[in-house]
């Protein structure tokens, strides 16, 4: 498997429309406005995060978070342009771009460092091969105060690893239960 470039990235974004919306070089300022950087880098591609968030919380005291039998009522869902994680919880945002992998690459989604330098963990977790979605993301905040997070701008790094063979069973040959998410997908059993 190699890293892809920039240059891999902008042709499968032409070939194969692997990313929706596409912004092809860095964007770090919107008018005087500093933002946190989004867009094609070096070798990869920086997400931004949508205006849709679910905060975790537990107000219906949940005693225990179980991913097979997940109560969706843990969580607040709002519209905003931007979120307050409480202290030592999670939200969870979708990004602005809807991805579509090809059948020879895995595409790896880690936190920015913006965001951990501020104990703001995204969480590590990979797009498979033929995978199609708008990504869910998951923001840790580590820190015993409020986190602040933005929407339209940078949230996540995809690296994208192509492979010299097609792997044996793509994610949509084995209908994998996230395919074509659209907004911000809870887990499934």
């Amino acid at each position: 498997m190699t890293i892809k470039s920039d240059r891999w990235i902008r042709m499968m974004v032409k070939e194969q429309r692997m990313i929706e919306p596409f912004e092809p070089g860095q964007v770090r300022h919107n008018g005087g406005r500093k933002l946190i950087s989004y867009g094609t880098s070096s070798y990869g591609y920086d997400v931004r995060c949508a205006n849709e968030f679910k905060i975790f919380t537990n107000v219906h005291t949940t005693a225990v978070v179980d991913p097979k039998n997940f109560d969706e009522t843990s969580f607040v869902s709002i519209e905003e342009p931007s979120c307050i994680i409480p202290p030592n919880s999670f939200a969870l945002a979708r990004t602005v771009e809807y991805f579509r992998i090809p059948a020879n690459v895995l595409t790896v989604c880690l936190g920015k460092s913006t965001y951990a330098r501020c104990g703001i963990i995204v969480n590590v977790t990979p797009l498979e091969p033929e995978w199609e979605g708008h990504v869910t993301l998951e923001f840790s905040n580590t820190t015993p105060l409020p986190a602040k997070i933005y929407a339209g701008e940078g949230a996540a790094q995809m690296l994208f690893f192509e492979s010299d063979e097609r792997c044996e069973t793509t994610y949509r040959e084995r209908s994998g239960k996230y395919m074509g998410q659209k907004g911000v997908t809870l887990p499934k059993a």
